[in-house]
């Protein structure tokens, strides 16, 4: 398993990052211990996981479940560290708990402390955003995305009063870096600026969706990605599932995320099958297998600092696990390319 550097932080993550997002929900307690073991026995070190987790369905009931069952996996194991551990303040997200709160330097404390507990642990490797306060174009949002009402000075004040908690939260030892996700490059830019010039806790990475299905990060971020040290850390690699195939053909199987969300938050479109099927015919001419080509091709990218995969089974995680051993030729490569040019954005 290979290690890449975690942006400026001095941590190093491995390159596949092991999701947590099903724990709670599509699989139980024991099987999320499970994966967390033969994670580590392969190599993984990375953990990622938020305070609104699980989903699949999202319910009050089950809100911050998957925080407790790492907690209870590292009472058990007592192994906190054997693994940097990465979880999200979800704002508005975390409607359940905290009334939908936004993510602000009042907010920041009590949710920190909340995670620390569910998780049985004094500190956070990485503490991230899980979206700005502004709204993000992540999501399919895309296609209408419009920040023409945004107020920027409102912005850059949120900016600093967060990075002010954060750098509080470093003092006292309950977080150790900061992170994004479904961030914009200005977004990020702006809280690099407002760090650096203030002294505050600077960008570590990124987490946004990312995939052979979704490239939004290939001319919006790259270049500050590389640049400001600033890495990917890839969610949905695997397009909620379909690029392993199992959709095809109108298959729904019984317990999948299909079954539990029917259109994939807007990933089911009949030009996503027609680009999966692209897909799968390369892997299927070069004799690889769909899902561990996506993940192999996920560590061609020159941004990518890991990429996070979920499993519902054991078997899903080591088929994923093994694609560190897959290297794509120059022919592969120029395949997706080209399938990439005929579908370019195909949800």
């Amino acid at each position: 398993m290979q290690m890449n550097p975690l942006g400026r932080t001095g941590l190093m993550v491995s390159e596949l990052c092991l999701g947590s997002m099903t724990w709670g929900s599509q699989n139980t307690a024991a099987e999320g211990h499970a994966q967390i073991d033969r994670a580590l026995e392969r190599g993984v070190n990375f953990i990622d996981t938020a305070e609104m987790y699980p989903v699949n369905p999202i319910r009050a009931e089950t809100t911050g479940r998957t925080e407790e069952v790492i907690g209870e996996w590292i009472a058990r194991s007592g192994r906190r560290d054997a693994v940097i551990l990465a979880t999200k303040h979800s704002g508005e997200g975390f409607r359940h708990a905290r009334g939908g709160a936004p993510i602000s330097a009042e907010t920041i404390p009590g949710a920190i402390e909340g995670s620390l507990r569910r998780l049985r642990t004094d500190h956070i490797d990485l503490y991230q955003f899980h979206w700005p306060n502004r709204g993000s174009y992540m999501f399919r949002q895309n296609w209408r995305y419009d920040p023409s009402g945004q107020d920027r000075q409102a912005t850059i004040a949120h900016m600093e009063e967060t990075l002010e908690a954060l750098q509080r939260e470093v003092a006292r030892g309950t977080i150790g870096h900061f992170g994004l996700s479904n961030e914009s490059a200005w977004g990020t830019a702006q809280w690099l600026r407002v760090a650096d010039e203030r002294g505050l806790p600077r960008v570590a990475s990124i987490q946004n969706e990312y995939s052979l299905m979704c490239r939004l990060y290939d001319t919006d971020l790259a270049e500050l990605s590389v640049n400001e040290d600033v890495g990917l850390l890839a969610f949905s690699p695997l397009a909620a599932g379909l690029l392993s195939g199992k959709y095809q053909g109108g298959a729904v199987p019984e317990g999948s995320r299909m079954a539990l969300n029917g259109d994939l938050g807007g990933r089911r479109t009949e030009r996503a099958f027609a680009a999966v099927d692209a897909y799968l015919g390369i892997a299927r001419r070069h004799g690889l297998h769909p899902v561990q080509m996506a993940l192999a091709w996920c560590r061609t990218r020159p941004f990518m600092t890991s990429a996070i995969f979920g499993a519902t089974t054991m078997d899903q995680l080591d088929l994923a696990l093994d694609s560190t051993a897959v290297t794509l030729s120059d022919a592969v490569l120029e395949e997706i390319d080209s399938a990439h040019r005929t579908h370019p954005m195909p949800y």
